[in-house]
């Protein structure tokens, strides 16, 4: 069955910096476009970064783009988006996500 478990989430002040995880088992990322998703409390679900299949073009949403890189070490079937200059309006819970698969999330919270 395939499966995917996030990591890395916690509470960090605003300006600090997280690298949350997404590893997978079951089947092999490199095959796949992978993305990650946060839903913040009231509010919908927002895409935020995504990597193409075999670690090409990354995307990123508006409100993250020049903090947040995403990147995936295939050898370690895992993907990770590294997040700097937090804000209090990065507090969410994040997810990845491949296909229908939904790993549990990791929440993050920005507060001093």
């Amino acid at each position: 069955q395939p499966q995917l478990v996030e990591s890395g989430g916690g509470l960090v002040q605003p300006g600090g910096s997280l690298r949350l995880s997404c590893a997978a088992s079951g089947f092999t990322l490199d095959y796949y476009s992978i993305g990650w998703i946060r839903q913040a409390p009231g509010k919908e679900r927002e895409g935020v970064s995504c990597i193409e299949k075999g670690g090409g073009n990354t995307y990123y949403a508006d409100s993250v783009k020049g903090r947040f890189t995403i990147s995936m070490d295939i050898a370690k079937n895992t993907v990770y988006l590294q997040m700097s200059s937090l804000k209090p309006e990065d507090t969410a819970v994040y997810y990845c996500k491949v296909v229908a698969y939904w790993g549990q999330g990791t929440q993050v919270t920005v507060s001093s």
